[in-house]
């Protein structure tokens, strides 16, 4: 970025900042005297910025001065006279006693010409050159030309005039003294917006009185001004209101029909102006169509947030609440809106809203939804939008059981979807839903056997699988688990199976060139190998392959995990295949069918152990895995009556025991919201008889007695919001001392990653300092991302300074620095004054936030903790 020239002479003020090169050479007097004196429009326009960069710099040329106002403002040309308004407002108009110069006259003179000129961008663009000008010499003799440009023909003069009028009157009222009686006249004639705003503006701060009585005579026509004018309407009642109560059935009527306004903004503002001056529920409900209305149309997606967050805020009232409720089927239909964040936001607020009136509606809706996310197109918000829908439905299951007939066929489907998160999510319900409603427990158990054979997901049909093994209740489902787990592992023993398959496809597909039969041999190891003689490759080699690769596509679907090396999943069957067993031997007399299902059990364990330790999965079973299916053998041949309690019973009891400690802290989390919302009620209040008030228009009831002692007591406009701005104070730190030149203290305002410091700076001197600047440093992790401006501050004046840091990581730092400035009655060099250190915390830009047990283990597994050393040893 260019560096950008700062005013290091402050005499004078200067609100205009000008980029330049640092490469540039400065010319010299003589030079710019020459171009400007004898140049054409191009090179005076070019000298003329070169004399203001210089200026800004801090040189001085007197000498210029005549030159420019005798050969370089006659120019019309456009880009000269804006430089020449840039150059008038930084150059010294005072001698050193302090009087006026004589050429400004001149310059006065001239600007009084264009202030009379036809072309409206010069009158315009000096009407607000001399909104700069804080000399009341200079602007005395304009003062006629000025209210001239308030009956010109063109907009842009008039606006312009208004804004000129405006700040010469707040500065210097006497040059003007009728100056909000010519705006109020202005204002009954005027019809551009733009001027009718600025005009409404200038008398909201200088006659109040005067606006609020025009906006009574023309409060029928709000709703035809522009938005403009609408915005500064609604901040006028907003101020009127909170100052004088008893305006407000004067001017609410204005706030409601602002609500229909054509512009979003006028909408937005005027909601929420209204919900601060009435809490009637019509008030509340009005305010809250609108909010929704304004997020289900607005395409921003920081908008809809904004927005969200208003009714989210208004929902946290409990007097409010029950009005939300009702909308909460408009509410939903945010989920329009494609943004993940915006939907979260919307289903957690339709969550919190949601009746045993209203749940029916939501849950058809949410179905919809889900319907919807089959259909569309796979990506990374769509699979977080499934998953939130799973859950959110998962909690109105909770809250209200009766609907979990008609959620759980919807979510079921899930399983065999390819959204991996979402299915996990869906289990996590189905596991909640069985344990708590044994009703439902026979209806999910067919659903699951219904989708089995379409999962696709190893993670999905392993908790699918520990869910049947641990739910199933009759023989007939003990008996259909069983049938499913045997077809999806194919023909058993898996080895001998896989083998013979891989041999007889060989010899079907064998062509003459293979001139050795394929052998079977034993290993050392006592596992299988496959090894055969080929004297040259042909087509039916490639055959044979493509044939092998087509029938691993093709096999069973658990099978094909095993075989890719997933043998936690055959840990998870050998499990259920034991509880299986359990439930069966208790349920089944027949000894001779309690042995045969048994040692089928077993047959499938053994089949898997012995695939695990042959070469022909993809990876090796691991030990934990071997020792569990291997402790799962031993179980279903010992049978002893302690084991198969453990796995009966004791498994279900922890469960339970598991689900309920997390539903006491789901209760005990709502439990301090709901206290939160609870108004607490004094023995000693005084009790309001609503039938004895009287309703206003507005269905709002008033007790005068009770407002006039508000107002006397000067409670009346108290928000939580003046509560918060008392407790800002304990975020102030002092920098110097009481008894320094400089007085200065900071207030550390913390959002996130960005830390503002706004810095109140003191003169406790009697002399002017000049070129004052806040000088920080950092230590740590921070940086400064722009660095404070240069000021001069007269004799016992304050002003204050803001600082943008950024936080670049996670640690403590501190922010250090300095004040310098010269004194203009002192010659001695640069004095300097230390400030204290903030200390920044960690905890101030640390936010606290919850996530699911999923979630926290995926993140656990993909954050590296520490640096992988690789370490070889002899150990295998």
């Amino acid at each position: 970025r260019e560096k950008q020239v700062k005013m290091t002479v402050a005499e004078q003020p200067c609100y205009t900042l000008i980029n330049t090169s640092q490469d540039l050479e400065p010319p010299s007097e003589m030079q710019l005297r020459e171009d400007l004196e004898k140049g054409n429009d191009k090179a005076k326009a070019e000298a003329l910025k070169k004399l203001i960069v210089m200026m800004l710099n801090g040189e001085k040329f007197p000498s210029l001065l005549m030159i420019i106002i005798r050969y370089v403002m006659p120019s019309q040309d456009h880009t000269i006279k804006k430089l020449l308004l840039v150059f008038w407002e930084i150059v010294p108009k005072h001698t050193a006693d302090g009087k006026l110069l004589q050429e400004m006259i001149l310059v006065c003179d001239a600007y009084r010409k264009d202030l009379q000129h036809p072309n409206e961008f010069i009158r315009g663009s000096t009407l607000r050159f001399l909104c700069k000008l804080k000399e009341p010499e200079l602007l005395e003799p304009l003062m006629p030309s000025i209210r001239a440009c308030l009956e010109y023909r063109h907009a842009y003069v008039r606006r312009n005039a208004v804004l000129a009028i405006f700040t010469i009157y707040k500065n210097s009222d006497f040059l003007i003294p009728d100056a909000p009686e010519l705006i109020g006249k202005f204002l009954d004639v005027e019809q551009d917006m733009s001027c009718r705003r600025n005009a409404f503006m200038m008398l909201i701060h200088v006659d109040q009185e005067r606006a609020l009585n025009y906006l009574s005579n023309v409060i029928d026509q709000v709703n035809s001004f522009g938005d403009i004018l609408q915005l500064v309407i609604v901040e006028l009642i907003y101020k009127v209101c909170h100052s004088n109560p008893n305006e407000r059935a004067r001017f609410i009527r204005c706030i409601y029909n602002l609500l229909n306004s054509s512009s979003q903004a006028v909408r937005y503002e005027a909601a929420g102006t209204l919900i601060t001056l009435s809490s009637a529920p019509t008030a509340v409900r009005a305010a809250s169509s609108c909010y929704i209305d304004l997020i289900i149309k607005e395409s921003d997606n920081n908008v809809k947030l904004i927005v969200l967050d208003r009714l989210i805020a208004l929902k946290d009232i409990a007097a409010h609440e029950r009005i939300l409720q009702e909308l909460v089927m408009d509410i939903l239909r945010v989920l329009a809106s494609p943004d993940i964040e915006v939907r979260k936001k919307t289903l957690q607020l339709s969550y919190d809203l949601v009746t045993s009136k209203t749940i029916n509606e939501m849950v058809l809706v949410l179905k919809k939804e889900v319907s919807k996310t089959h259909n569309a197109q796979e990506t990374e918000d769509v699979e977080k939008y499934k998953q939130l829908l799973v859950r959110t439905l998962h909690q109105c299951t909770m809250k209200f059981p009766d609907v979990a007939n008609t959620i759980l066929p919807v979510l079921i489907e899930f399983l065999a979807d390819k959204n991996e998160l979402a299915a996990l999510d869906v289990l996590v319900f189905i596991r909640d839903v069985m344990q708590k409603f044994s009703n439902l427990k026979d209806l999910v158990v067919q659903r699951l056997l219904d989708i089995c054979g379409q999962i696709r997901s190893a993670k999905v049909l392993r908790a699918t699988l520990w869910l049947l093994g641990e739910y199933c209740s009759s023989v007939e489902d003990i008996q259909n688990v069983m049938t499913f787990i045997r077809q999806s592992l194919g023909d058993l023993p898996i080895v001998d199976d896989e083998i013979r398959r891989s041999t007889g496809e060989t010899k079907d597909d064998q062509d003459t060139s293979m001139s050795a039969p394929v052998q079977r041999l034993v290993t050392a190891d006592g596992t299988y190998a496959t090894q055969s003689a080929f004297v040259s490759s042909t087509t039916a080699d490639k055959k044979t392959v493509n044939g092998l690769a087509n029938d691993r596509n093709r096999q069973p679907s658990l099978r094909t995990f095993l075989l890719d090396g997933d043998f936690f999943i055959g840990a998870a069957l050998a499990t259920s295949l034991c509880k299986l067993v359990i439930r069966y031997m208790s349920l089944e007399p027949d000894s001779a069918k309690q042995n045969r299902f048994c040692a089928e059990a077993m047959f499938i364990i053994a089949s898997i152990l012995h695939l695990g330790r042959t070469s022909l999965p993809s990876k090796p079973m691991n030990e934990d895995d071997h020792d569990r299916m291997l402790m799962c053998v031993r179980l279903l041949n010992e049978r002893l009556p302690v084991t198969f309690h453990i796995f009966g019973e004791d498994c279900r009891t922890a469960l339970a025991d598991m689900l309920s400690a997390k539903a006491q802290e789901q209760k005990e989390i709502e439990k301090k919201l709901s206290k939160g919302k609870t108004a607490a009620v004094e023995p000693d209040d005084p009790i309001r008889f609503t039938q004895l008030l009287a309703s206003n228009e507005f269905d709002e009831k008033e007790d005068i007695l009770d407002l006039t002692l508000k107002q006397a007591i000067g409670t009346i406009g108290k928000k939580d919001e003046d509560i918060f701005s008392s407790s800002k104070l304990s975020k102030v730190t002092q920098l110097t001392g009481f008894s320094d030149p400089v007085y200065a203290e900071a207030y550390v305002n913390v959002n996130q990653y960005d830390i503002v410091l706004d810095v109140l700076i003191v003169n406790q001197t009697s002399d002017t300092l000049q070129n004052l600047t806040l000088e920080l440093a950092t230590l740590g992790d921070l940086k400064l991302v722009e660095k404070p401006q240069s000021i001069t501050m007269a004799p016992h004046d304050f002003t204050n300074i803001k600082a943008n840091i950024k936080v670049t990581s996670t640690e403590n730092g501190i922010i250090f620095g300095n004040i310098v400035y010269d004194v203009t009655s002192s010659q001695s060099d640069r004095n300097c004054v230390v400030l204290n250190d903030i200390h920044i915390d960690i905890m101030d830009y640390i936010v606290p936030a919850t996530c699911t047990d999923n979630e926290f283990r995926q993140m656990w597994i993909e954050f590296e903790w520490e640096n992988k050393i690789v370490v070889n040893t002899t150990i295998r």
